[in-house]
């Protein structure tokens, strides 16, 4: 029962920090010129190029592999490292 109480009390403290902060921080609005500028730069690309990139089946291949491989890779590594630094005795 003591750590239901403890987590009680975590949670409350957390509560009133955060209903401090939320009284006590305002909202910034950025420079306009700021949100023009990446509205500028960030751009959708129409949907006949999307479809053309999926009927291009050796580009779909070559990053499903990657994919791939990076996802192997990671594992590895962490296994590797599970291994090295795991259970000893």
């Amino acid at each position: 029962m003591t750590t239901r109480k403890q987590t009680t009390s975590h949670e409350e403290e957390f509560d009133t920090l955060e209903s401090h902060l939320a009284g006590t921080l305002k909202r910034v609005a950025p420079p306009s010129g700021i949100v023009q500028r990446l509205r500028g730069r960030i751009s959708m690309p129409a949907r006949e190029t999307i479809t053309l990139r999926f009927h291009d089946w050796r580009t779909l291949v070559f990053i499903f592999g990657g994919v791939m491989s990076g996802m192997l890779l990671i594992i590895t590594v962490a296994r590797a490292l599970y291994h090295l630094t795991g259970r000893r005795g």
